[in-house]
């Protein structure tokens, strides 16, 4: 009875619930657990379970992503951040796995600490200091660092691309603060990550604009600008088309299904189409799917409207902002 009533209050102690039901061992013992109480209750048949060395949860069942987070953060330490898919899920990037389903989770420890990974822990030692941030209640680094943290475990140039381009295009941060991020951790030349930077400093902002980019680029179709500001030429704003080749007076519309759900937003497509034509502008639109897919026939439809409009007198009368 006596063992019960101290789990009992273990588990419903202010430091053990602001833990998500966790506690160091360490912690246990300076309550007032003895030792052999804990190991105890840890048996394979015990109401407690070990979810890492020295991390103890206090109940029974499988940990919630949650409190394998927490459980990550208990073991490697007091300083230890969440960094990396963990931090980016708790951020609510959506170029990175939800929480219930990221796999390992990285944890950032000062480079003098001394924690290993263990299980599904991935410990990053850092010699770069960093902020830190509560995401959701848990210790994060902030926004930059995890994405850094998470660019050397994506398998790709596609991946990397979009994490890149959603936290720019969500308004998180700058391109040049991305640029900087990914310098200072000597990730400039890594795979992938050149490729990327060079399309957001073009001015790329989707996944689907990178890879049309690319494709137009290896057709040979000359290099336009990307996302720049159409205004008429009193000054009005326009529209902001996703390419644009000024001289010939050609826009891209790579048109997202997944902003083009309803009546409404297909109306507005088609107002700012109508707009466009209505001062000299040619519209070319695609769908992602088709970028992807047929890359080929993006190209083909380019090259053709670049054709029909290079003998124009004067291009439209537009202003253009980068």
């Amino acid at each position: 009875m006596r063992t019960r009533t101290l789990a009992h209050r273990l588990a419903n102690h202010p430091l053990v619930l602001a833990q998500d039901g966790l506690a160091t061992t360490g912690q246990l013992l300076a309550l007032g657990s003895p030792w052999p109480t804990i190991s105890n209750r840890c048996r394979p048949d015990g109401p407690w379970q070990r979810v890492l060395p020295r991390v103890v949860l206090l109940g029974p069942g499988s940990p919630t992503p949650r409190q394998r987070l927490r459980a990550a953060l208990l073991y490697a330490g007091e300083d230890a951040l969440l960094t990396g898919r963990a931090a980016l899920a708790l951020y609510a990037v959506r170029a990175t796995p939800p929480l219930a389903r990221v796999g390992p989770v990285d944890v950032l420890v000062p480079n003098a600490q001394r924690p290993r990974g263990h299980s599904y822990v991935r410990v990053q030692r850092t010699r770069r200091p960093s902020r830190r941030l509560p995401v959701q209640g848990l210790p994060c680094a902030p926004l930059l660092r995890a994405v850094s943290c998470a660019v050397p475990r994506l398998t790709g140039p596609n991946e990397v691309t979009a994490l890149l381009v959603e936290v720019v295009q969500r308004g998180r941060c700058t391109v040049d603060e991305v640029v900087a991020e990914l310098r200072a951790a000597k990730l400039g030349n890594a795979p992938g990550v050149a490729m990327a930077m060079e399309a957001l400093t073009a001015g790329v902002r989707s996944i689907a604009e990178a890879r049309a980019r690319e494709a137009l680029r290896a057709g040979g179709i000359p290099d336009a600008l990307w996302n720049p500001t159409l205004r008429t030429p009193t000054g009005e704003f326009l529209a902001r088309p996703d390419a644009y080749w000024p001289r010939e007076g050609v826009a891209l519309e790579v048109d997202s299904e997944e902003f083009h759900l309803g009546p409404a937003e297909y109306r507005a497509t088609l107002r700012r189409r109508l707009r466009l034509e209505a001062h000299g502008v040619e519209v070319v639109s695609v769908a992602p799917a088709i970028v992807r897919d047929h890359p080929a026939e993006l190209v083909a439809a380019v090259a053709a409207k670049l054709r029909r409009c290079a003998g124009r007198a004067e291009p439209p009368a537009v202003a253009v902002e980068r």
